[in-house]
């Protein structure tokens, strides 16, 4: 009897397992991709459908069509995950930003505070 491949294997599989196994999830991402793709582009098909009896309605009746603030086609909402990576240049003046930011805020208030402390002095001074 031979049990070396029964409970160990020869371990040549392991990589080809691997292999399919990201082949078929590339597949499957892919499929989600398309049938999402499909989906979208029915959606967009059925919305023209009904704008045009909406417009062949409007003419029947003499309506004008209200004006729409919002786009027609909106926009998706941005993924955080998928946004445009911000450049170390960026993030540096951001960060320089908000420093002047606090150094503006923090020499305001101490220009406040001599200018209240300048007019107590000056209050209780008396030139002779």
């Amino acid at each position: 009897m031979n049990f070396i491949g029964a409970v160990g294997g020869d371990g040549g599989d392991d990589g080809d397992d691997k292999e399919k196994a990201e082949e078929e999830e590339r597949e499957r991402q892919e499929a989600i991709r398309e049938a999402e793709e499909r989906r979208k582009e029915k959606h967009r098909k059925m919305e023209e459908e009904r704008e045009k009896m909406r417009q062949d309605i409007r003419d029947k009746y003499n309506i004008k069509k209200k004006e729409e603030i919002v786009e027609a086609a909106p926009q998706e909402e941005p993924n955080p995950l998928m946004r445009k990576k911000k450049t170390p240049e960026e993030l540096a003046a951001e960060a320089e930003q908000e420093e002047l930011d606090d150094f503006t805020k923090l020499k305001n208030q101490i220009e406040t505070q001599v200018n209240e402390l300048k007019t107590q002095i000056e209050g209780k001074c008396v030139m002779q």
